[in-house]
């Protein structure tokens, strides 16, 4: 199944669009902190890492075979202000499956548009790419990460305890997920 959406998608105060390489400096805004790095498997990133970063996400705009990704800049509606980015992952044509991905700017944290633009990115998995299952997840230090997957009607199914080194120490991650039923009747309750 090929599927390339109409862009942009929209809410009720944001644009989730493809990303530009006039992009660059709203994306090292957030991807060159250490604070937004902490909980992602890239350090910090520099000017010049943001820009080729851009180049490969510009065509990631849609889906034809397992594995291809969609990432998008998020932006206010308002004024167009670049706020984050979001990523749903075509991770198994067999089952149906999708992966939600999400990074913000700091200066932006705790206004819902990480909830509205994920719940933008539900509404496309489950609906024109005709997922059954979508999950997300995160390291288990991450709160606001975790309590986003909460706030959209995930359910943990796993906390890994020291799976794995990330950057030297011995890494916890929580995986969330939702079916598309049950996101159908949250819709409708």
């Amino acid at each position: 199944m090929a599927l390339y959406p109409d862009f942009p998608l929209s809410t009720e105060r944001l644009r989730l669009r493809p990303f530009t390489r006039g992009d660059v400096d709203g994306v090292f805004a957030y991807r060159g902190r250490d604070d937004v790095a902490r909980y992602l498997f890239d350090p910090p990133l520099s000017r010049e890492e943001c820009a080729l970063a851009i180049q490969q996400r510009t065509n990631q705009t849609g889906f034809l075979e397992e594995g291809d990704r969609i990432v998008l800049a998020v932006e206010t509606a308002e004024d167009g202000n670049l706020v984050g980015e979001v990523s749903l992952i075509w991770r198994s044509v067999e089952a149906r499956q999708g992966e939600l991905g999400w990074i913000f700017h700091p200066d932006h944290h705790g206004r819902g548009y990480a909830t509205e633009a994920t719940n933008a990115l539900l509404e496309l998995g489950f609906g024109a790419a005709d997922m059954h299952r979508i999950y997300a997840r995160c390291d288990a230090r991450n709160e606001p990460s975790w309590r986003l997957m909460e706030r959209l009607g995930m359910r943990r199914e796993a906390h890994f305890r020291e799976h794995g080194l990330f950057k030297g120490l011995w890494d916890e991650e929580f995986y969330y997920a939702i079916l598309r039923d049950e996101w159908l009747s949250l819709r409708h309750a």
